[in-house]
C-alpha cells in the first residue's frame, strides 16, 4: 500500500506528537503550557465570545503591520528597526556611534595587545 506524500506528512506528524506527548510527565499539571494552549484553542458548543474571538482572530490575520521602507536606518545598539513613521532623520546625540567606535576600539587594542604578547613565541 503506497501513501502519498500528505499522507506520509500527517503520519510523520503523528509520530512527532505522539514521541513528544511520550517525554511528558504522565500528571498534568495546571501550568502544564501544551494542555493550557490546548483547551484554549478549542471550539465549544454554545460558547457566546467564541464567534467573537474567531472574527477577531481573522482580522488580525489579514491585517500586516505597516514598517519602515526607506534607506536603511543607522544601527543602535539594541538592533531595533524604526517604526514606519520615521522620516529618516537621525536626530541623536551620538552616544550610539560613540559607544560602537568605543566598543570596536577596545577589541582592536585587545587584539593588538595579543598579538604583541605572543609575538617572539
Amino acid at each position: 500500500m503506497k501513501l502519498n506524500v500528505a499522507q506520509q506528512e500527517r503520519q510523520q506528524q503523528n509520530l512527532e506528537d505522539a514521541l513528544k506527548e511520550m517525554d511528558k510527565p504522565l500528571a498534568r499539571h495546571i501550568d502544564d503550557y501544551d494542555l493550557d494552549r490546548m483547551l484554549r484553542e478549542q471550539e465549544r458548543e454554545g460558547d457566546p465570545m467564541a464567534g467573537l474571538l474567531k472574527k477577531k482572530r481573522e482580522s488580525q490575520d489579514k491585517k500586516a503591520k505597516p514598517q519602515y521602507s526607506g534607506p536603511a536606518p543607522p544601527p543602535n545598539r539594541f538592533n531595533i528597526w524604526p517604526g514606519y513613521r520615521w522620516d529618516g532623520v537621525d536626530r541623536s546625540n551620538g552616544f550610539e556611534q560613540k559607544r560602537f567606535s568605543r566598543h570596536a576600539n577596545k577589541k582592536a587594542m585587545k587584539e593588538i595587545a595579543y598579538k604583541w604578547s605572543v609575538e617572539d613565541m
